[in-house]
């Protein structure tokens, strides 16, 4: 039985039957159940009321726009009505490609993805905080797909709080260093970005997001390139060293936070240890400390992200949700929710010790406590960054 704590009613999740559709053809890291999975899962808890659900809506071509080049949005609409890119376009927008392959509704499901993130901007707006797990495209950029993303739901999102004239702190914590939303607003200093990621000499993009990466114009931006294996401990150290100075220096008027799940140690992409436990921690800590409206509830937009290990993100996800709603979800999976995650039919670690506990609970093993020396050289080494000591 879930129980629901006082703010239950607070949050608004973003959600809608497109996600249902397979997307990224069938060989793919992005291949797999992802929103509709953890959507099933929240509601065998009894989760979510149907005034917290909304459905996504497609953004519109102007909407599109605010940051993308109206050529690419339009190239992309003509794809999708076309039922294929041409080599032209491959090239010049990286369209159609491995990375970002072409599939059924094509535009339409990015294009609503990204409109679910304009949506939560203006719930935000509206007073509650929003969940758009559909969301965190973060590598696209202006006039080309990238890293598995074609639009920037992210940027548009803030683009939309930025209307409204609010300064917005970007919180990323993918495994992978949010580059397109940084590179977004570098002339913009009512935007900080704030992205603890796998190194980038080891991971994807395989460039920039260093913590000596300080652009000197108007943007703000700190990066923390994480250590192969970071640990919940480890993570918490760093994540305390930057999160609280910034936020208290930088003082925003709402959170964007990008809330992929690829730092978790089952994720096939990801070269972090930290537990589901230890990601969620670190979102409940994001709640607790974000600016707030005059009602209380936290000027927050949350955002999905990556994340390819299926059963381990509607897990983590579901727990996100339940922070967010204000619930109390119990650590036992619910019978049907097991029975949702098994007939995925995911056996890709089914020899690992942990690997029956995904259908069990929420939560996992616990992790090593202890901290390496380079972490703690890390967090000093943060604590030096130029827009801590102004």
């Amino acid at each position: 039985m879930t129980r629901a704590a006082s703010g239950a009613g607070r949050a608004i999740y973003i959600g809608g039957s497109a996600y249902r559709r397979k997307a990224y053809g069938s060989n793919h890291p992005l291949a797999i159940p992802r929103v509709s999975l953890a959507t099933r899962l929240i509601e065998t808890y009894g989760a979510m009321t149907a005034e917290e659900f909304v459905q996504a809506r497609k953004a519109a071509d102007f909407e599109l726009s605010w940051f993308h080049t109206p050529e690419y949005v339009s190239v992309f609409k003509r794809c999708e009505a076309t039922g294929g890119v041409t080599q032209a376009v491959r090239q010049r927008h990286q369209l159609g490609t491995l990375e970002n392959p072409y599939f059924e509704q094509f535009f339409t499901i990015p294009a609503t993805a990204t409109g679910a993130s304009i949506q939560a901007a203006e719930w935000v707006l509206a007073g509650k905080l929003a969940f758009n797990p559909a969301g965190g495209m973060h590598h696209a950029r202006q006039d080309r797909a990238q890293g598995f993303c074609y639009f920037n739901d992210v940027v548009l999102g803030i683009l939309r709080l930025r209307q409204a004239g609010l300064r917005v702190l970007y919180l990323d914590i993918d495994a992978h260093h949010g580059d397109g939303v940084e590179q977004a607003f570098l002339n913009d200093s009512d935007v900080f970005t704030l992205s603890l990621h796998m190194d980038t000499r080891y991971a994807y993009p395989f460039s920039g997001g260093q913590l000596e990466d300080v652009p000197d114009i108007a943007h703000a931006s700190l990066n923390v390139p994480l250590p192969k294996a970071t640990t919940d401990a480890e993570y918490r150290m760093l994540f305390d060293a930057a999160w609280h100075p910034v936020l208290e220096r930088f003082r925003p008027d709402a959170v964007v936070l990008q809330a992929g799940t690829d730092m978790i140690f089952a994720d096939p992409l990801g070269k972090l240890q930290l537990t589901t436990q230890g990601f969620l921690s670190i979102v409940q800590t994001v709640v607790d400390t974000a600016p707030r409206h005059d009602s209380g509830v936290p000027r927050l937009l949350v955002t999905g992200g990556g994340g390819y290990h299926p059963l381990v993100l509607a897990r983590a996800w579901t727990g996100v949700w339940g922070i967010l709603s204000g619930r109390d979800l119990p650590e036992l999976l619910p019978e049907e929710g097991a029975e949702a995650l098994r007939e995925v039919g995911w056996d890709a670690d089914e020899e690992e010790p942990w690997y029956e506990r995904l259908f069990v609970a929420r939560t996992d093993a616990p992790g090593p406590v202890s901290i390496r020396p380079e972490v703690i050289d890390l967090a000093a080494r943060i604590a030096q960054h130029p827009f801590l000591r102004k």
